[in-house]
Parts: C-alpha cells; structure tokens; sequence
C-alpha cells in the first residue's frame, strides 16, 4: 500500500472525501497537490498533512475553467514533477429538482465540473503518464451514473458520462501503462449530503450523518486503488460496496 515516490492530484480536497483522499495518498508515501478553487481552502487541508509528517502543497484549481486546471498542472509538474496520480474528486449535486425544470445555466455549470472537469484534468496529465509509461487516473463515480434517480437527474446523466469517459480513457490509455477506475464510495458523510438533506430531495436526503459512512474507508480504498494492486478492477467502475474489492483492498467485511 506504500506510494512512496508517486506525485498525486487531488481536485476538490479542500474538505470531506477529496481532503480525506489527499490524506490518506499522503499517509501512503505519495506527494499530494491538494487543489480546490479557494487557495487559503487547500492550504489548510495541506498544511495538516505537512503537520503530520507528509508532503503536500496547495494549488488553486477551478476544474470548470481549462485556463485554470492547464494552470494549476502546470504549477504541480514545476514544483513536484510530472504528476503520477490524479484522482478527479471535484463535483456538485445541484441543480436538484425535476429535470424538465432545470435551469439551463445550472444544468451547464454541473456538466462543466462534474464531467468536463475530469476530462480537462486528464488530458491535462496524459501525455506525463505516458512518457513515463505508468499512471493512475481515478474519477469519484456514484450509484448515480447507474441509476436514474427522480431530483438527482443533472448529476445522474454527469456521472454516467464520466463512468463511460473513464472506460474511454482506459481503452485508449491502458496499453501505456495508464490505469483508469472510476469508484463509487458509497453514501459518505460529507457537504454534498448536507446539501442534499437541506434540499429533501432523493433517496438519502432522509438520511442523518449517523446513517453516512466516514470518509476514511473510501479514502483508503482509493488509495488501494493507486497501487500495481489494484491493477485487475482498472478500466471500469469499482464499487466500495463489492466483497471481491473489498477483500482486495484491505477492508472489513460489509455487515450481513
């Protein structure tokens, strides 16, 4: 599990799962570039990992922006070195409510971040990944990109593009050594379920944070996920909630 000599993005890591994410890469060894769009954000979740004895820095990156995310690579690959790892955690819930009723602009804003985000993100570090003929790309999935959840349906049809976005990555990718997941943490105590349960809107929103798992257990799976390891699940989407990954990555047997 060690990911010692590995240069790591993590987008959206400025709290919840991607700061847990950028912890746990961090506690493996790996050096972490923790982006979020507010600097002073990303600073505080870097300057922890540094407290406790990891490497990190902080970047400022707006993935819907490709001036911002070629600027914020541009910035890891200076300081760090050509990133190795990129984990496109970045995403919205909003707008939520009956699809036909979206507003257009809202409609755009979630495609931008939650699909076009990681795109720009690994076009952005490919040609690094395949110069160096190893990489790891991994995209934040949701039983969402499976399901077509009544109030959910900007995120749904995001995410069903970003599940087929990763398989296109890996059939492209894969013989240079790339390896592409997406992963589905399952229902993870973090803002994007508060938003949720202030909306009443979906199957969770009736949820309490009693209910939600804690965001070190996806944290550690998607670690996992950036070891030669994990190397039979590449290519698809892996959910947390899969006895087969889960005895792979380490983790405790879901209760029965």
């Amino acid at each position: 599990m060690r990911l010692d000599g590995e240069i790591a993005i993590v987008t959206g890591a400025s709290r919840g799962l991607g700061a847990e994410i950028a912890r746990a890469l961090a506690g493996a060894g790996a050096v972490v570039a923790v982006t979020a769009r507010r600097l002073a954000d990303a600073e505080i979740v870097a300057d922890g990992i540094k407290a406790a004895g990891g490497n990190a820095i902080a970047v400022p990156c707006d993935v819907a922006d490709a001036r911002s995310v070629l600027e914020a690579v541009a910035a890891v690959r200076s300081e760090l070195g050509a990133p190795t790892i990129l984990v496109n955690n970045a995403g919205v819930i909003e707008p939520l409510g009956p699809l036909h009723k979206a507003d257009v602009d809202a409609l755009t804003t979630n495609i931008e971040i939650n699909l076009l985000g990681p795109a720009r993100m690994a076009q952005a570090v490919l040609s690094d990944m395949e110069s160096a003929g190893r990489g790891t790309i991994i995209n934040v999935s949701s039983g969402a990109a499976r399901r077509a959840i009544a109030g959910w349906g900007a995120y749904c049809v995001a995410k069903a593009g970003l599940a087929m976005l990763g398989r296109v990555f890996a059939a492209e990718h894969g013989e240079a050594g790339v390896r592409v997941y997406g992963f589905a943490p399952g229902v993870v105590d973090t803002g994007m379920q508060a938003d949720i349960r202030a909306a009443g809107v979906g199957p969770t929103a009736t949820l309490t944070p009693a209910d939600l798992a804690h965001p070190r257990e996806p944290a550690a799976a998607v670690a996992f996920l950036c070891t030669p390891a994990a190397a039979p699940f590449a290519g698809d989407e892996v959910d947390i909630r899969d006895p087969a990954f889960r005895q792979a990555a380490g983790l405790d047997p879901l209760p029965t």
